[in-house]
């Protein structure tokens, strides 16, 4: 979700790119079920790995659990989780990404990548810092869930089961969907030339 300037407060653009107002009254659509909206944070790890420094790379984490198991496609994500409102987004963001992938926050600078709306509603805000790390290094923290479903038996999963790096051009075909406004803006704000360094 993008804030939009001189649309009104609430006006924010959507991952399908339709201005919508963020604060619309759901009176005003009775038979419509609304989910709440939920708000995570996270950080998006890069690097330009090579001397002199070469193609642009990030980090991205599977997501862990029995339903991602066999899914590449929109199974990738930032390091992120939610939040509550008397927490601080951005204290948020470097806590659960210590958690998902088990090693230190890179020390920054970090950039603001801005939010987005992801399809379940959930609004995500992100920051990007350079860093490097082993993937094979991570270690995630895990979660419990009912497995198989209606069988009474709990079961742990790993947040994220993996985490890799990938180009831009990789990354945007495995993360998911709304996410992919994260690697475009890290994009543009790492262009030669940009003013928003």
């Amino acid at each position: 979700m993008v804030r939009l300037a001189g649309q009104g407060a609430g006006a924010v653009e959507s991952e399908e790119g339709a201005i919508v107002d963020a604060a619309q009254d759901d009176d005003a659509h009775p038979h419509r079920t609304v989910k709440a909206r939920r708000h995570s944070a996270g950080v998006l790890v890069y690097r330009r790995p090579g001397s002199p420094p070469g193609e642009l790379e990030v980090l991205l984490g599977h997501m862990g659990g029995p339903f991602w198991a066999r899914r590449d496609a929109g199974a990738w994500s930032i390091p992120k989780g939610g939040y509550t409102p008397d927490e601080d987004a951005f204290d948020a963001a470097g806590r659960e990404y210590v958690e998902e992938v088990g090693l230190p926050l890179p020390p920054g600078p970090y950039l603001e990548l801005g939010e987005v709306l992801q399809a379940n509603n959930k609004v995500v805000t992100a920051w990007a810092v350079e860093g490097d790390l082993d993937p094979a290094e991570s270690v995630s923290s895990t979660f419990e869930l009912e497995w198989p479903q209606g069988s009474g038996l709990r079961q742990s999963f790993p947040e994220f089961d993996r985490v890799a790096w990938f180009d831009l051009d990789s990354a945007r075909t495995r993360i998911v969907a709304a996410q992919a406004a994260f690697l475009d803006r890290l994009a543009e704000r790492l262009r030669p030339g940009s003013d928003r360094t």
